[in-house]
């Protein structure tokens, strides 16, 4: 992808430094393409909350990955998403890349405010993030030997974050993505009991898993003091989008990319290798996507976001 000039041209990627966001920086510029951060603290600062910042952080950009802080289902998101589309169109933007999650009557709204944005778009529409036991909300709790969730027993077809990085990247940077709705799952559902086993056995550590009722669940939640927000989040996605209706697998990695999406089985063996759950810890109650964002919003140290 060049431009008139032959050069490769700008994107941006918000929340550019969350699970997802990050690995398509990384790839962006393995690829040698021109990359702007969305971030509180980039050079060119970009912050949802802030709409002075969306038109500097726009200006010159050719495609835009849209990773929504802090989900599609919080009730502001369809205003932001519709606001954030308009500015994307005056200041020139030519494609839209929409992280979306599966089940949320919300995000389809935020899909469809896209679709009707004028700008070419692609929805990348994705299950829950197996990098969520390593990477964000649920790693202490391996950590500490413990995983007490609600619905252990619902199916998930957990998705691979590299998976979703390399479709976005794929929608960011080739034709042919034009009006797609690529929807990202694993190969296999599990249930939660059944993903946390899997963790245990590749790291010999006994890790139990502990089913807890939404009353339980929240009231844990609230006396480890996580802030409100948050805990209505979790409350929403364990009590709607995980309460089965997204068990099915899909084909959306092989119709984006041409091969198969990545087990939950190698997530595992990967990051057992890495160390990440080797060393104890306290839970830290933080769910953000952004690495400054604890520190602007919470005060407390970063775990990334189990919504994203």
């Amino acid at each position: 992808m060049t431009n008139s000039t032959g050069r490769r041209p700008l994107i941006l990627v918000t929340g550019g430094t969350g699970k997802t966001g990050s690995r398509i920086v990384t790839r962006l510029r393995q690829s040698w393409h021109p990359v702007r951060i969305g971030s509180r603290t980039a050079t060119i600062p970009f912050d949802w909350e802030d709409r002075d910042t969306w038109a500097p952080a726009l200006s010159g950009v050719y495609a835009v990955y849209i990773a929504y802080q802090p989900d599609l289902a919080v009730p502001s998101a369809p205003i932001a998403i519709r606001r954030f589309a308009a500015a994307a169109k005056a200041a020139g933007v030519r494609k839209l890349v929409l992280l979306s999650g599966r089940g949320e009557p919300e995000a389809l709204e935020c899909e469809q405010i896209v679709r009707d944005s004028g700008v070419d778009w692609t929805v990348v529409r994705c299950s829950f993030f197996a990098q969520n036991f390593s990477e964000g909300a649920f790693t202490d709790y391996v950590l500490a030997g413990e995983v007490a969730l609600p619905n252990g027993d619902v199916p998930e077809p957990f998705v691979h974050v590299d998976d979703i990085a390399d479709v976005a990247v794929a929608a960011l940077t080739e034709d042919g993505h034009k009006g797609e709705v690529y929807e990202l799952t694993g190969p296999r559902a599990l249930t939660f009991a059944e993903a946390v086993a899997e963790i245990a056995a590749a790291t010999a550590r006994e890790i139990a898993y502990i089913p807890l009722s939404r009353t339980d669940f929240i009231a844990a939640l609230t006396e480890y003091q996580f802030p409100a927000d948050v805990v209505s989040l979790l409350d929403y996605l364990f009590g709607t989008v995980l309460d089965g209706r997204n068990s099915a697998t899909t084909d959306g990695v092989h119709r984006a990319l041409g091969r198969q999406p990545k087990d939950f089985s190698e997530y595992v063996r990967d990051a057992a290798v890495s160390g990440v759950w080797n060393t104890p810890g306290p839970v830290t109650g933080c769910y953000c996507d952004n690495a400054e964002a604890c520190v602007w919003k919470y005060r407390q140290p970063h775990r990334s976001s189990a919504v994203e």
